[in-house]
């Protein structure tokens, strides 16, 4: 499935990878939104540059080319990446439309570092993300008990040698 996203009335091309059940974002696309560049591609082109040198080795294995329909009609190879690839290039952008990303990425990484300290602050934020969606309380409730009596299943089978995936599935489908 291939569509296009807006970002500030911009188009963003990307694909639904079904294998990996993830987005893939035209790198170009993104660099041409948050730089204004004229020529988003040179600009790419020398970010990758300028990433490697830094230090970022294994940005070429992450990232992919697909063919995307262009503006012509035409389908080219593009660069693309998932939203993890490219929030880590977000980073990298001298431009101030790129700092409310990384405004973000640093509150998420605060945020992740206290529930690391403290677990119990991700369970408080789960049922807050549910409430903001609109959930009701009960529906909360029988949710956060699922997660943690699921969590406690597959520990368990773990202690057991269950190891791949497909088991998981297997005994998950078995108990639904």
């Amino acid at each position: 499935m291939s569509t296009i996203k807006l970002f500030e009335s911009k188009k963003i091309r990307s694909v639904w990878n079904e294998q990996e059940e993830q987005w893939y974002f035209s790198i170009v696309d993104i660099i041409e939104v948050l730089t204004e560049s004229a020529r988003p591609r040179k600009y790419w082109n020398d970010l990758k540059q300028k990433l490697n040198s830094e230090g970022f080795t294994e940005l070429s294995a992450k990232i992919g080319q697909l063919k995307l329909l262009s503006p012509d009609g035409k389908r080219y190879s593009t660069d693309v990446a998932n939203s993890k690839v490219l929030l880590r290039i977000i980073q990298s952008v001298p431009s101030p439309k790129a700092e409310p990303f990384k405004r973000w990425l640093a509150k998420v990484g605060y945020e992740r570092l206290e529930e690391i300290e403290n677990p119990e602050i991700a369970t408080k934020r789960t049922r807050e993300l549910y409430k903001a969606k609109g959930y009701p309380d009960d529906w909360i409730e029988k949710r956060m008990r699922s997660i943690a009596i699921r969590e406690e299943l597959t520990d368990e089978w773990k202690n057991h040698g269950i190891k791949q995936k497909i088991e998981y599935a297997i005994l998950t489908a078995e108990n639904i």
